[in-house]
């Protein structure tokens, strides 16, 4: 023992060691197997009485192993009171008593196959569908000096932004409901819209808005979008029962011809697809059932108008949507309520602003989607419902502060070689019948194609796009060109203030007629790409349809992510426009103005 004690310091240290390696061995040793302890949705309704019911829900519909799976989702989950409700308003004892699909499709309407914080609510619709295929509508209540936030108009959110495991959840103090009324029977259902379904029966389309929903082979729905008068509204008019109506407007014996007006005045007020209060605000034309006729939107502060429009000089009032009693979703679509007796309107041609990146399914992506941190992301060519392609390159969206609402679209690689994108095209928003200029706006890029063909409705513009092309700099004396003559050449420096570091320019690529007001096509195509290989190559912003007879420089377009707040250096109403007497004062030098 005392040789023992007599060892040197590391040698005991080692035995020491070794001695509890030995008693480790012999024991059990329970080893962590995750390295994020953070419960799953489902694990957390478990350990959480006060949602048991819809846990319950989640069991019999067997989506509660479902919900704790990996993924990113969003659960809008209902307090157990809230469910007690529910089972009261349906006559039911126990959810057992509730036929199955009614809770699989409850089950669904509550879930989002996406994360969803409520940072990213608007008062409008939420921009992922639930998985049960209808849009949620977010809002604000105040109730005793108390704000909160509201879902589908009946459920206020109690707890919100519950970070888990494989998504998020937000609690609510009431089951949210599936709409299963079609629009025919939502109407139908309201006392004051009682003329306006005489006026649908009378003419055929209450059959039309009572069918139910159904998909092509693109899987586009039959949605229809109806924007309603009241009888209050037809009263302010003076129209005061059905035959009001057919004296003003039925030019036949038969409301039920198509080509009757009374009929196209129904035409009128249904809107073909999905469109919420959060569409209409930012899409400034839309075509209706009524052959060849459109109506225009326009968000003013926080109130969308219809048809309000300056023509020769006068400006056109239109009439404001109903933000309180809109956004109501239907089975078959969605209604809205105006303000004001409207008609259809003759439309003359009016600019289109075209920002490449308004795609669906790139606005899905709500964690970069527009965001001043957003990092680029794209789709495989089919995925988008307006963009196809010929190549094997991708498409994504890309941050860039210098472009209009922040953001280009990269297309990876524009040539004709392998691995690259020989050609792109794209469906255009609406745009009624004229005689329109296209100018094509893009970053400029070393490695870009100089040789870019555009076709539109198939048929070759007359000018070839040259995407390494700089824009002419105002502020160098010797060189620089003012607006009017650069124009002239075909050019413009369409954003203001202009940036030189900023490397965007505007292309004149051709004059088109349009001959039928609606969505058409256009295209790029590259046949050669000199001195682009390697690296991604072009970045496109947006394409403008500015009638022939309209100025072509002013509106310019406010850079980067629009905030909605008016800017002392113009864009007043915060829409991304801004006017020459906004920016420029009169300023006519050689600054760019």
């Amino acid at each position: 023992m005392k040789k023992l004690l007599r060892l040197p310091s590391l040698l005991k240290l080692a035995l020491v060691f070794l001695t509890a390696l030995v008693f480790q061995n012999c024991t059990q040793v329970e080893i962590k197997q995750t390295t994020d302890e953070t419960l799953n949705i489902t694990e957390y309704l478990r350990e959480n009485p006060d949602y048991s019911m819809f846990l319950e829900i989640l069991d019999i519909t067997n989506y509660a192993s479902f919900m704790n799976t990996y993924g990113t989702y969003t659960m809008f989950l209902p307090t157990n009171e809230a469910v007690k409700q529910y089972l009261k308003d349906v006559g039911a004892n126990s959810l057992k008593d509730v036929p199955l699909a009614d809770l699989q499709n409850i089950a669904k309407l509550h879930i989002l196959d996406a994360r969803i914080n409520t940072t990213l609510f608007t008062d409008g619709k939420i921009a992922i569908p639930s998985m049960y295929g209808q849009y949620l509508i977010t809002g604000a209540a105040n109730i005793n000096g108390v704000s909160s936030i509201t879902i589908n108009k009946t459920a206020n959110i109690v707890a919100s932004n519950l970070e888990l495991g494989n998504g998020v959840v937000h609690v609510i103090d009431k089951v949210l409901r599936v709409a299963d009324k079609t629009l025919a029977q939502t109407i139908e259902a309201n006392p004051n819209l009682s003329l306006f379904t005489e006026v649908l029966k009378a003419t055929g389309w209450y059959d039309k808005l009572n069918q139910p929903l159904t998909y092509d082979a693109s899987k586009i729905g039959s949605h229809l979008t109806v924007l309603s008068e009241t009888n209050d509204v037809f009263a302010k008019a003076g129209f005061n029962n059905l035959a009001d109506l057919k004296a003003r407007y039925s030019k036949s014996t038969d409301p039920m011809n198509p080509a009757d007006s009374l009929n196209l005045f129904v035409q009128y007020h249904v809107v073909p697809q999905l469109n919420y209060l959060a569409d209409l605000a930012t899409t400034p034309v839309f075509v209706t059932k009524a052959p060849l006729e459109v109506i225009s939107s326009k968000l003013i502060k926080d109130v969308i108008y219809l048809n309000r429009d300056v023509f020769n000089g006068v400006l056109e009032e239109g009439v404001a949507i109903l933000r309180a009693p809109s956004d109501v979703t239907t089975s078959n679509g969605v209604l809205h309520y105006v303000d004001g007796h409207f008609s259809i309107k003759k439309r003359l041609p009016a600019p289109v602003y075209f920002d490449l990146c308004d795609q669906p399914e790139m606005a899905a992506n709500v964690a970069n989607y527009r965001k001043s941190t957003g990092a680029s992301f794209g789709l495989a060519n089919g995925a988008y419902r307006d963009i196809t392609w010929v190549g094997t390159g991708f498409i994504d969206w890309n941050n860039y502060g210098g472009a209009v609402n922040g953001d280009l679209l990269r297309i990876f690689r524009f040539r004709n070689s392998a691995n690259g994108n020989n050609d792109i095209e794209f469906k255009t928003p609406v745009i009624i019948k004229g005689r329109y200029k296209i100018w094509v706006s893009f970053r400029t890029g070393d490695r870009a194609s100089a040789n870019t063909k555009v076709f539109f409705n198939g048929v070759q513009t007359s000018r070839i796009l040259n995407l390494k092309e700089y824009a002419n700099d105002p502020s160098v004396a010797a060189t620089g060109i003012v607006d009017r003559v650069y124009e002239s050449q075909g050019y413009k420096r369409y954003i203001y203030p202009y940036v030189k570091s900023d490397n965007v320019l505007s292309r004149l690529v051709g004059i088109v007629e349009v001959t039928t007001t609606g969505r058409h096509l256009i295209k790029f195509n590259t046949d050669a790409c000199s001195g682009c290989s390697g690296g991604d190559a072009d970045r496109l912003d947006m394409v403008e349809f500015r009638p022939v007879d309209m100025d072509q420089i002013w509106p310019k377009f406010k850079k980067g992510i629009k905030t909605g707040i008016k800017d002392p250096n113009g864009d007043a109403n915060g829409d991304g426009l801004i006017q020459r007497d906004e920016a420029t004062k009169g300023d006519n030098s050689n600054s760019g103005y």
